[in-house]
């Protein structure tokens, strides 16, 4: 496979490893961006891979709750340009949408085109009436419902609209009594972006993908097979405690662990609350966006 130089580029920026250790990366794995990753870490040439992938696209993450937390909805909705998710009319289609979601049974993003948008039509033909009106190109990515037996949910959420997180809370309080540890988390969701609630819920599959990683980097640095197995489950543990939420340091107070917190909150209104679930959502994350070259995209917009 021809490896080029935007594949190079894009490996860089996630890797931030250097150019021709990109490029033979890139060649050794036929292309595999992320296979590529892998062989970069491994040879402890990858600064930092970033797992979210290259944010792009702009747009709008909301976030909405029923009354008693006991159902919450989050979703994105994509445009072409940071100004129209700046849009009054946009941030209003958007709030709609995750209030719709809420209160429907819609699992998938073609069962909310066909529902109804405060009688205005369908969410598809208002869809399409603000794509004609606004003047750039809309859609509704993704969304999810939350409404687990027993929980609470919470959210945030931050950047007027970047980034929107859900917190489900297994509690028998009220949404009042946890509505301040509820954001403290979410919060914490936002800006450090866990990958797992605590080390039970890790997949294995990621598990295994990481030891084998962390072995080959040990032996790369020229360390005794012996010794390897125990410096890498130390290494490991090291790891989880930064993609574990319950095992990452408080950003409020890094004195303790977000499990510790959730605890002395629990403490405090005694009542237990116990974190079953979370969903965070970034705009953009995963979207590549085609780049162009600006005076190439003025002569075009000129001679049309």
């Amino acid at each position: 496979m021809q490896i080029t130089a935007g594949m190079v580029k894009e490996l860089r920026e996630r890797t931030g490893a250097g150019m021709m250790d990109c490029k033979n990366a890139l060649a050794e794995v036929d292309g595999n961006m992320e296979k590529a990753i892998e062989t970069l870490r491994e040879k402890g040439l990858a600064k930092a891979a970033k797992k979210a992938g290259r944010i792009a696209s702009q747009g709008l993450v909301n976030v909405v709750f029923s009354e008693d937390g006991k159902r919450g909805a989050i979703i994105e909705v994509n445009s072409e340009t940071d100004f129209v998710a700046k849009n009054e009319e946009f941030i209003g289609f958007v709030t709609k949408l995750a209030e719709i979601v809420l209160d429907s049974k819609a699992a998938e993003v073609q069962d909310l085109l066909k529902l109804d948008y405060a009688g205005e039509g369908t969410v598809e033909s208002v869809l399409n009436n603000k794509i004609a009106t606004i003047g750039e190109n809309m859609s509704i990515r993704r969304f999810v419902k939350c409404e687990k037996p027993g929980t609470v949910n919470v959210g945030y959420v931050h950047g007027g609209g970047r980034i929107g997180v859900v917190v489900e809370l297994e509690t028998t309080a009220t949404v009042n009594e946890v509505s301040v540890a509820g954001k403290d988390v979410a919060m914490q969701i936002a800006s450090m972006n866990p990958r797992f609630i605590d080390e039970s819920s890790v997949d294995p599959e990621y598990l295994e993908s990481e030891k084998k990683i962390l072995v080959q980097q040990a032996l790369n640095e020229g360390k005794p097979a012996e010794i390897v197995e125990k410096m890498v489950v130390g290494r490991l543990k090291k790891e989880l405690k930064e993609t574990c939420l319950l095992e990452q340091k408080f950003v409020k107070d890094s004195e303790i662990s977000v499990g510790q917190y959730i605890e002395n909150a629990a403490k405090s209104i005694g009542k237990s609350i116990k974190i079953v679930g979370m969903v965070r959502y970034e705009v953009g994350e995963g979207i590549e966006k085609a780049e162009e070259n600006f005076a190439e995209e003025v002569a075009k917009q000129m001679n049309s």
